[in-house]
């Protein structure tokens, strides 16, 4: 049986299902993907196997590509939501982890670009830990 992995946009505009496996899933460091996040790291699924069947929302995906770079990304228009992307000719499909709405069976492989790691990402494993918002 074909694996199946459901995902949306925070606003639901956008929904899309993933058939297949991912090969990898790496937290890139680097600074465009720290800017593209917010946050101290990208946390991105990669298949060169899996297929993409978008559901909804087709007309509220729009792209971004960094001139003269293979850095891109793609998100809904209306929440601003990262998207997964084909790069490489439609060859590789990228998904941002945190899209699936589901569970995410793979653990993550590697860090990587962690040479370019923002320095508040020094020790983020001392910090303490909450499991709703602050009081």
């Amino acid at each position: 049986m074909e694996k199946l992995n459901p995902g949306s946009c925070l606003c639901g505009a956008v929904r899309f299902q993933i058939s297949g496996d991912f090969q990898s899933f790496f937290l890139c460091h680097c600074s465009r993907c720290r800017k593209n996040t917010g946050s101290a790291h990208a946390a991105n699924l990669f298949s060169t196997s899996a297929t993409i069947n978008w559901l909804s929302g087709l007309d509220h995906i729009r792209g971004y590509r960094v001139p003269d770079t293979r850095h891109e990304r793609c998100f809904c228009d209306m929440c601003g939501s990262a998207l997964p992307i084909q790069q490489i000719g439609g060859a590789l499909l990228v998904v941002p982890a945190g899209s699936l709405d589901g569970l995410v069976d793979i653990k993550p492989t590697a860090h990587i670009c962690y040479g370019s790691r923002a320095d508040w990402d020094e020790e983020l494993g001392a910090v303490p830990v909450l499991d709703g918002l602050p009081g």
